[in-house]
């Protein structure tokens, strides 16, 4: 089962105007299963990049995000952050987690993890697509939604 949890401190430097989630250059790379994540004290690449992964068709640093945009949802009363979906094509590659940071800010700060498991692919595309499934509070249906980020006000 693939989770996804935000960086405790990447909250913080939102609110506080240090990351621009939609004008920085955020990117996301794939780390291997020896790395162990802390949301509490990760909070910089340099915490992470000792772990990024290495293989054909995989690119140091990891993949930009495009497309990227900040929505609010004046009926539901949430802000959505997404992005286009990513695809690294025909990787050679072994990795449990991606990794999203801020490639633009001071320190390149980290900003959430997926935990998809021990992975392997053979020259074979590896696609992260930003899709959820949640129950919907006020009707009880289980939904699929695009997004990185949901936060309800």
């Amino acid at each position: 089962m693939t989770t996804a949890n935000w960086y405790g401190p990447a909250i913080g430097k939102v609110l506080g105007k240090q990351i621009d989630l939609v004008n920085d250059t955020i990117k996301v790379a794939l780390v291997s299963g020896s790395y162990t994540p802390n949301r509490d004290t990760h909070d910089e690449w340099a915490d992470v990049s000792a772990n990024e992964v290495t293989g054909t068709g995989y690119t140091a640093g990891g993949k930009t995000l495009v497309s990227k945009t900040l929505t609010y949802s004046n009926t539901k009363d949430y802000w959505t952050f997404d992005a286009a979906d990513l695809t690294w094509t025909s990787a050679t590659v072994s990795f449990r987690y991606a990794v999203i940071y801020d490639d633009t800010a001071t320190g390149k700060p980290l900003l959430g993890i997926v935990d998809f498991g021990s992975q392997s692919a053979s020259n074979q595309d590896v696609a992260i697509k930003w899709e959820y499934f949640y129950q919907d509070p006020e009707s009880s249906a289980i939904t699929t939604d695009s997004g990185i980020l949901r936060v309800s006000v």
